[in-house]
């Protein structure tokens, strides 16, 4: 009999963080490739790109530039890692034990995002000291950068729950990492993480416009300038920052709604047939 709903969050969360600890190859891989984005794009394309992003006047770094969409990558990458844990489970055995179980399905999620959540909220936060390190500003500093941080775990939660809806229609590792991994470049690259939009081909302008990496960029990076960066879509009706913060992340939200449900339907299918 099932101890109610939070109580099979803690039991799924806990689970998850131990299966991280054991595991940490999985947390090195996610956070390595981010770190030599960073590097690598800083100082083999900074002197190119720095004229780029400051064609109509001003000074900023691109290092500052870089970071936020650095952030998001790793947003990007952790939440790749999500449906590849779920697939091991499926292929050990263990995510059928947890369906026979009286568990709630939907705290079975919500315990495995929250763990999911957290480790990604720390990888922002390293790549974050990191650029800074290397030269980046922050304006606003810990509260911007703690702002930073919730802009990515509220960006990662839509590819998470892809990223499980994708290992729970394949049940297999090697579709689910290549599935992911087709997708995460791609939207990575086809946005404003590493150009302004003005700078990019027109057909990746028009791709921009409707690429969530875009939003969730434009979204950290207005926190890390400390004014609106949004390119994509013209708001006008709020204040500085909050011109873009107001419609990334209620259009970030929406997909974490649409996707999460799905996961979480899925869940529940799954345990209606082992059931049966």
């Amino acid at each position: 009999m099932s101890n109610g709903f939070l109580w099979d969050v803690w039991v799924n969360f806990k689970r998850w963080n131990l299966k991280a600890v054991r595991n940490p190859f999985v947390l090195v891989v996610s956070l390595a490739q981010p770190i030599i984005f960073l590097v690598l794009f800083t100082q083999v394309f900074g002197g190119v790109a720095t004229g780029a992003i400051n064609r109509g006047g001003g000074s900023i770094t691109y290092e500052t530039y870089l970071v936020p969409a650095i952030a998001i990558q790793v947003a990007l990458a952790a939440a790749v890692t999500s449906g590849i844990g779920l697939v091991e489970d499926i292929e050990e055995g263990i995510f059928e034990k947890i369906l026979a179980s009286p568990m709630h399905r939907g705290g079975v999620f919500l315990g495995k995002a929250t763990a999911e959540l957290l480790r990604i909220a720390v990888q922002i936060g390293i790549i974050l000291v990191l650029g800074t390190l290397l030269g980046a500003s922050i304006a606003g500093g810990i509260p911007s950068a703690l702002a930073i941080i919730g802009i990515g775990v509220v960006f990662s939660l839509w590819f998470m729950g892809l990223s499980n809806v994708i290992a729970l229609v394949t049940r297999d590792q090697e579709s689910t990492i290549i599935a992911s991994n087709v997708m995460q470049f791609p939207l990575l690259f086809l946005s404003t993480g590493f150009l302004p939009l003005d700078a990019l081909p027109g057909w990746v302008q028009t791709v921009a416009k409707y690429n969530p990496v875009t939003y969730g960029i434009d979204a950290a990076r207005a926190v890390m300038l400390g004014r609106d960066t949004m390119t994509v879509i013209e708001v006008t009706q709020f204040t500085g920052v909050w011109n873009t913060l107001v419609p990334a992340l209620a259009i970030l939200t929406v997909l974490d709604l649409a996707f999460g449900a799905a996961a979480v339907y899925l869940i529940g299918r799954a345990s209606s047939s082992s059931v049966s």
